[in-house]
């Protein structure tokens, strides 16, 4: 078996928000540079994109398929939304299976405008399972712990959602907020196989690729990653890689507008779920819903469960090592050319290549590379739609003092969030 780099959803140019030059010679030399070597098509349910897919990518061989510069391999599949608005990430056997799949939903949700890439569908996650079956396909909760489209923002389980399809059901996929050891801490959770996804709305190796999976697989090709989807032995999801879940835009429980933090009791007995600083809506955290489901402290993991690498996407590790205002800037993005003209791709400079080469290629980066490595991050959590904040450290003395004064910060702002007069000092 050999391994491969992985990242399994993602969106075409139709759905809300995502760039409207993604094609998949795009996605395919992107992917490249990125070093992943499998995608998902993405959206394969909607006919333009479904056109365009059909018209770019090559079958190689078992339901893989391949750019026609034999850059990427592609598995066929999409995301739809249920009727309760909760996520489902898909995935079929070919564009044959796509094409029934698209006949079977037709007349459940509109599936062609121009922003329906990822279409809303009068479906129970159970029928969607029994018509994802029906065709050959296999699928589970994306992003599922998220506030608004996660499963668990409506269900306890993966069973109380799937109901008697729930058999059928062979992973759940983590989202940006949420890592292994805080799906484990749920124990009906143990049974799946975890995976770790980007949601790419573009091509840009700082999202695409942002969160994967190293996956072993005797070929590429959709019948063994729907094996290795369904093993147990620990033999073939080898790790999955994602951003601290403290980076994600839903990890705490905060207002949706001018994004302060509050203990999720506050919130609730005490505002409303209203935020009195600014009148916003507060929206439950990913944690705080977790420990609301949780049966162990911290996550005690099955046997089979890979490790989990908490990454930062390369680009913004520059963006911190040269003070940058965004990892799009021209200073960082040529730096990031360097990288990756000497190492190939961004995976081997993130996981594999060695310190002492990175820092030899350059000192002021490699050495942020080595410090991120090595754990020296610290992150300002997210919440309420908002990315959390990492910060990078040279020195373990350094990074205390600054989670200290952070803390004191934090604490400040809390005892006087919402506070509208002098009333109460």
């Amino acid at each position: 078996m050999k391994s491969f780099d992985c990242d399994l959803q993602l969106h075409g140019p139709y759905a809300g928000g995502v760039s409207k030059y993604l094609s998949i010679p795009l996605l395919a030399e992107q992917s490249r540079l990125k070093g992943l070597e499998i995608l998902v098509t993405g959206d394969i349910q909607h006919q333009k994109w479904f056109e365009h897919v059909n018209a770019h990518l090559i079958e190689n061989q078992n339901g893989v398929y391949m750019d026609k510069d034999e850059k990427t391999f592609f598995i066929i599949g999409t995301e739809v939304e249920d009727h309760h608005r909760i996520h489902h990430l898909i995935y079929l056997p070919d564009l044959t299976a796509a094409a029934e799949f698209r006949e079977k939903v037709k007349p459940f949700g509109i599936l062609d405008c121009s922003m329906c890439g990822r279409p809303k569908l009068r479906q129970s996650p159970e029928q969607l399972s029994q018509i994802v079956s029906d065709v050959g396909g296999f699928m589970g909760p994306g992003h599922s712990f998220t506030p608004y489209t996660g499963l668990f923002s409506r269900y306890d389980s993966v069973a109380e959602a799937y109901g008697d399809q729930a058999k059928k059901i062979p992973f759940l996929e983590l989202g940006l907020s949420a890592d292994t050891d805080m799906a484990d801490t749920i124990l009906s959770n143990h049974q799946y196989a975890f995976l770790s996804s980007s949601d790419a709305h573009s091509a840009w190796p700082h999202r695409l690729g942002r969160e994967w999976n190293r996956i072993r697989l005797k070929e590429p090709s959709f019948k063994e990653l729907e094996t290795a989807v369904w093993d147990r032995s620990g033999e073939r999801i080898e790790f999955n890689a994602g951003l601290n879940p403290r980076e994600g835009k839903y990890h705490a429980t905060a207002c949706n507008l001018c994004y302060t933090q509050y203990p999720l009791r506050d919130a609730i007995e005490s505002f409303k779920m209203k935020c009195p600083a600014c009148g916003g809506d507060i929206k439950r955290g990913v944690a705080d819903r977790i420990k609301m489901l949780s049966d162990t402290p911290t996550g005690k993991h099955p046997s089979f469960r890979p490790p989990y690498k908490h990454q930062l996407p390369l680009a913004e590790i520059i963006q911190l090592a040269l003070f940058a205002k965004s990892p799009m800037t021209k200073n960082v993005q040529s730096k990031w050319r360097d990288y990756i003209d000497v190492y190939k791709d961004e995976i081997n400079v993130l996981i594999d290549a060695p310190e002492s080469e990175l820092i030899e290629t350059n000192p002021e980066i490699g050495n942020k590379i080595k410090a991120f490595r090595n754990g020296l991050v610290y992150y300002t959590p997210g919440g309420g739609g908002k990315y959390g904040e990492p910060h990078l450290f040279d020195s373990q003395k350094e990074m205390d003092q600054f989670v200290l004064e952070a803390g004191k910060r934090s604490r400040e702002k809390n005892k006087f969030s919402g506070q509208k007069s002098l009333k109460g000092f």
